[in-house]
């Protein structure tokens, strides 16, 4: 079915057979993809459960329950990315990345060195990425994007006690995050995973110190220097392969 459009509702549109779109939708479907009566496509509510779908233009659609979509497209655990807001347009990049290699949550991180304040139409924007990209990477989920938040704040929800908490540092004698992860212990695989990438010009000492102070490991994402928008994906492609691969 990867080749049939999909799109993605709020819960409450979905009723026992049919769907009720809004009036952005119906012009999406019938003005801008051009689909005729009866054309099918996948319909997901973002929070797991995903239909084939039946289109009756102009402004409902019939689900048909029979085909229920079963198959999952998410990782076996959670994987949150916190990420220090990169400067200019680079922060569209990492959740659209994030959210292809199967992020459930997205914490924007004003740290010591972030420069870049988010509007709040900064946030709307990066949510229609987030939702495009899960529908394009055929995404079962939604990921969900918390609003931003000093460096401080996010370890007093992200840390030790409540995740498989790894902060990625560029310079240092540091342990590969592949190679500590190859080595997590039976208790940390019932929690979700935390990943936390730093601004331009790194964390700073007191950054790195009060993470681990929550309970973090450092480690390195290798030899190079990445930029903002490339260490983001490097580490989460690196969980997410071995998430997989280990449930298999």
């Amino acid at each position: 079915m990867s080749q049939l459009q999909r799109l993605t509702l709020a819960p409450a549109q979905v009723g026992h057979s049919e769907i009720q779109l809004t009036t952005e939708q119906q012009h999406y479907l019938w003005r801008v993809l051009r689909l005729q009566a009866g054309d099918r496509l996948i319909v997901m509510d973002g929070l797991g459960q995903s239909w084939l779908a039946v289109f009756q233009p102009p402004d409902q659609m019939q689900i048909v329950k029979e085909q229920t979509i079963r198959f999952s497209t998410e990782l076996p655990r959670p994987m949150v990315l916190l990420v220090a807001v990169p400067k200019g347009q680079g922060m569209d990049d990492v959740v659209r990345q994030a959210t292809e290699l199967g992020v459930s949550q997205i914490v924007p991180i004003l740290s010591d060195r972030t420069l870049l304040q988010p509007s709040p139409q900064k946030l709307d924007r990066w949510r229609r990425i987030i939702q495009e990209a899960a529908e394009q990477s055929e995404r079962q989920v939604i990921p969900t994007l918390s609003a931003p938040q000093p460096w401080n704040q996010a370890l007093t929800q992200w840390h030790a006690d409540t995740s498989e908490a790894y902060l990625c540092e560029a310079r240092g004698d540091r342990l590969h995050l592949l190679h500590v992860l190859s080595q997590q212990t039976e208790a940390a695989v019932a929690k979700p995973i935390a990943i936390a990438v730093g601004p331009e010009g790194g964390w700073t000492e007191g950054e790195i110190a009060r993470a681990i102070a929550a309970g973090y490991r450092v480690v390195s994402l290798g030899r190079r220097v990445l930029r903002t928008i490339t260490a983001p994906a490097t580490a989460l492609a690196i969980v997410a392969a071995v998430l997989e691969s280990s449930s298999t």
